[in-house]
């Protein structure tokens, strides 16, 4: 058998993580997902309160910083780099 036969599977696009529009998500949708973030990132540190970075993360948000990155395999949505692999 050659080498040059065998391809590795190719992924199916439907599985892929993508960026949702913030402003299609309610404010609510938007404050629990920063306090995810803020609790992921910042809740294992020495931070007395991590929900205090709650407003910059938000301000990210409307920035551009951060983006929404929704994963169709787990149904899950996070914030996370605007390149790359999501959340």
């Amino acid at each position: 058998m050659r080498t040059d036969d065998v391809s590795a599977p190719e992924s199916d696009p439907r599985e892929e993580k993508f960026v949702v529009d913030a402003s299609l998500l309610t404010a609510d949708q938007l404050e629990g997902l920063a306090e995810e973030y803020c609790t992921r990132y910042h809740g294992l540190n020495d931070i007395e309160n991590p929900l205090e970075e709650r407003t910059r993360v938000l301000d990210a948000v409307r920035r551009g910083d951060l983006v929404v990155w929704f994963d169709p395999v787990e149904n899950t949505a996070g914030l996370g780099a605007p390149s790359g692999s999501g959340a």
